[in-house]
């Protein structure tokens, strides 16, 4: 992925992850749209960051979907990243049948929500140099965290996805990239004080480097992700789990 001169659609983009990309590449020199659910947030976005654009979206929504594919493809004919960061994470007692919406918000956000928007966009990318489609998944992909069980399984779907749409468009001029964050300071699942996740700005420091460094990347792994990415080959899955296992939400 080059790191300058894109035109970046980021779903997910009002706080967090979403928003600390958003600002990070729109000063590394790309032009960014920050899609969102919440049009007062969106605007105020905006108003803070002059040169960014802003789109309402909303992934559990295929109707919002297809409007944006035929929106932006018309107003922005140079998109060529989409950068699927949309979700949410909220724990579940499987024994409480109450909590399996729950259970479902998180496969329509996080796994049908990127899947639809790669097909509705991937129209518009396959004729675009230097396209990128960048899916966020999580260290949690690998090992779970049992308080959140489908939040986990979605995004080691998403992982799974991602390995398959790459080798789809081998001789495109897409290229696949899987983010790979740890446990970070955001309000995802009220993290935002805890000592033990790790900062936003070092995050994004940590991600942004990572991709200049390697602009061919599959795989962008911060440090602290790897002791659960690569617990299975390290022989180290189990007490990984049993680590995850004792955390409460």
């Amino acid at each position: 992925m080059k790191m300058t001169g894109n035109t970046v659609l980021i779903t997910g983009g009002t706080s967090g992850i979403g928003l600390g990309l958003a600002l990070r590449l729109h000063e590394a020199g790309n032009k960014v749209i920050v899609a969102g659910r919440r049009k007062d947030l969106l605007d105020q976005i905006a108003t803070e960051h002059p040169g960014i654009e802003t789109f309402v979206l909303d992934v559990a929504d295929p109707a919002s979907i297809t409007r944006a594919a035929s929106t932006l493809a018309a107003s922005h004919p140079q998109l060529n990243v989409l950068v699927n960061n949309a979700g949410i994470q909220r724990p579940e007692n499987l024994l409480d049948p109450a909590c399996l919406p729950t259970a479902e918000d998180h496969v329509t956000t996080n796994l049908l929500g990127p899947i639809r928007m790669t097909y509705a966009f991937l129209p518009h990318l396959v004729t675009k140099d230097d396209a990128v489609v960048l899916n966020v998944t999580s260290a949690l992909a690998f090992v779970p965290l049992p308080a959140t069980p489908t939040y986990n399984a979605t995004k080691a779907a998403l992982h799974s996805f991602s390995e398959s749409l790459r080798v789809q468009l081998a001789g495109t001029p897409v290229q696949v990239i899987e983010v790979v964050p740890s446990s970070v300071r955001t309000g995802l699942m009220g993290q935002q004080d805890n000592e033990q996740a790790m900062p936003l700005d070092e995050f994004l420091t940590e991600t942004l480097t990572l991709l200049d460094a390697q602009p061919d990347a599959k795989e962008i792994v911060v440090e602290s992700a790897k002791f659960a990415r690569h617990a299975e080959a390290n022989g180290t899955y189990d007490q990984v789990l049993t680590m995850l296992s004792s955390f409460k939400a």
